[in-house]
């Protein structure tokens, strides 16, 4: 995928768009979101313009990993968080609102204010969990790494 001349993200990634950017690589950047959960949450994104995680080849989804692995080593060295999330959304139901793909890193402490992420609201029946147990191994045997 190229960049999107029409998204927020990637004009960061350009250089276009003013941007708190705290680390980058030659594939991705990383920086701070316009209104952060807590002190230090990062966003890190692709430069290439890919909607979300699921859309990403695996070169894309391994450098992002690393990627989050050294931000977040340094997030732990300057400001020493009691606890740290590393999330992605993918569409509306998620909560995704940039349609590119990103990574939040935010440090956590106790009382932060961000709220619980976990646990569920509700619980799943036994009945359930067995049934998209099931259905989840058999897709994962036919997914492809490779074919994205």
């Amino acid at each position: 995928m190229r960049p999107d001349p029409d998204c927020a993200f990637c004009a960061i990634a350009r250089g276009e768009s003013s941007a708190q950017v705290v680390c980058e690589g030659e594939r991705w950047v990383a920086f701070f979101p316009l209104a952060p959960a807590t002190p230090g949450h990062t966003l890190l994104i692709p430069r290439e313009h890919v909607t979300d995680l699921w859309a990403a080849d695996t070169d894309t989804g391994r450098e992002l990993m690393a990627a989050s692995i050294k931000v977040g080593r340094a997030i732990q060295v300057s400001l020493g968080p009691d606890g740290m999330n590393l999330i992605t959304s993918a569409g509306g139901a998620a909560g995704q609102t940039v349609r590119h793909l990103h990574v939040h890193v935010v440090p956590r402490w106790e009382d932060d204010g961000f709220g619980d992420i976990w646990p569920p609201k509700r619980s799943m029946g036994r009945d359930l969990k067995l049934d998209v147990a099931a259905r989840i191994r058999e897709a994962c045997a036919a997914v492809d790494l490779d074919a994205t």
